[in-house]
């Protein structure tokens, strides 16, 4: 049985290879640095390893039992973990020094639209990447896809997909933009279809419907896929408050967030994304699927119409229950004699009562703060919806009064309980 490697098994495009060539009759193993996405997939071998840190030797080591390497890992900007020329070129590099002196065929998955004078990092590291594997003496194929929309939505089509959800708004963006796409199992099947000796080593072929698309067409569509009412209200979205969402959602990803909305994807889609499909089809006879039937095979469902208008109402939550907590510990701190005052009036000491008004307002602020980075959101939801039960019992016992204040300031502290609740089952990876 053939075996092949898929680089990134767990990404969307990286698990779809990893399906095609396991029903393409390879033994596959998947190669990627998270354990925890690895487990979601138990179905398939897994090698953990960090792949910027595998050295040529170590490379040829593992590539004595692969015919096949696809290569579908990648980083759309840079951020925390995320170096784009560690990834894009330094890894390559090491793999297309390694394939050279072994038969296996190394699959390079890149991008539609890569040039050393791409105005983004992300097309300029990859071009390096494709440049380099070129030039080397490996046997080689690079696959360039367009916009890539599968059953899950990621990146661009995540975008896509929350933006046509809208209730009865659909904002008009990149009004000159025109965009290919292609399935996600389109992408898969050319990964299987560059397996095959007879597509030469050397070749690079765009993978991609042949008609282009307006972004705002592509919307419209989209809108309809997910069975949306037509929109009431099209506004347009100044190019000012995109610039601004996209410096805003840079400065998050420093925090370990990968928003769509980050600069490279505005810059992306702006520009368009196009690719040509003769060759592709010249080689292997193979015709990706138009849009309208992509779309049919995978009938959009009530999960996706949720998803779609949860993907923009999360981040708002999160921002929410940050800047309550941090009031609620600032003002709490800054007022501290009051809020002492609130308890001993029931007859709790002082010392008491300091050190409850003091370590509930440091807690507070270290919840607020905790849940605006991503590897302790969910941590931190669960740690506010335990401290607001804790709250509540604690005033129960010792302030019962509060409970029939006009104001209802403990029964508000409910529907804060269920909004952290809520962002904490919603948190995950993809």
């Amino acid at each position: 049985m053939p075996t092949a490697f898929v680089l990134g098994g767990y990404g969307l495009i990286g698990s779809a290879c990893m399906a095609a060539l396991t029903e393409a009759g390879y033994d596959v193993t998947g190669i990627g640095r998270s354990a925890k996405a690895a487990a979601r997939s138990p179905q398939y071998c897994w090698k953990h390893l960090n792949l910027t840190t595998v050295h040529a030797d170590q490379w040829r080591a593992l590539l004595q039992n692969a015919d096949v390497v696809v290569n579908a890992s990648g980083a759309l900007q840079e951020g925390p973990g995320d170096s784009l020329s560690q990834i894009h070129v330094d890894v390559v590099s090491r793999l297309a020094e390694a394939a050279a002196q072994t038969q296996t065929r190394v699959i390079q998955i890149s991008a539609a639209g890569v040039s050393p004078e791409a105005d983004t990092a992300f097309f300029r590291t990859k071009a390096e990447g494709d440049a380099i594997l070129s030039n080397s003496q490996a046997n080689h194929v690079i696959l360039r896809p367009t916009l890539v929309l599968g059953r899950e939505a990621y990146g661009g089509s995540a975008l896509l997909r929350a933006l046509a959800g809208l209730p009865a708004i659909l904002l008009r963006v990149f009004d000159t933009s025109h965009i290919q796409t292609v399935a996600l199992a389109d992408v898969a099947h050319a990964v299987t279809l560059a397996c095959d000796p007879k597509v030469p080593s050397g070749t690079i072929a765009d993978i991609t419907e042949p008609n282009a698309h307006s972004f705002d067409s592509l919307a419209l569509r989209t809108r309809v896929w997910l069975g949306v009412p037509a929109p009431i209200w099209r506004p347009t979205l100044p190019s000012w408050m995109l610039t601004l969402t996209a410096c805003g959602a840079d400065a998050l990803s420093w925090l370990g967030w990968r928003a769509p909305l980050r600069s490279t994807a505005l810059s992306v889609l702006r520009n368009g994304i196009s690719g040509d499909p003769l060759l592709w089809h010249q080689l292997t006879g193979h015709t990706c699927h138009p849009l309208a039937e992509t779309l049919e095979h995978h009938p959009a469902t009530a999960q996706d119409r949720t998803a779609a208008r949860v993907f923009l109402a999360l981040p708002f939550a999160i921002a929410t229950l940050s800047l309550f907590w941090l009031l609620s510990g600032v003002i709490g701190l800054i007022q501290t004699p009051a809020a002492m005052q609130v308890l001993t009036a029931t007859g709790t000491s002082p010392a008491f009562a300091a050190v409850a008004v003091l370590g509930g307002g440091i807690a507070d602020i270290v919840l607020g703060g905790a849940i605006l980075i991503r590897r302790h959101t969910r941590k931190a939801a669960i740690g506010m919806t335990l401290l607001s039960a804790m709250y509540l019992l604690g005033a129960a016992l010792m302030t019962p009064a509060l409970f029939a204040d006009p104001l209802g300031p403990m029964v508000k502290v409910l529907p804060g309980i269920t909004l952290a609740a809520l962002v904490a089952l919603l948190m995950d990876d993809r």
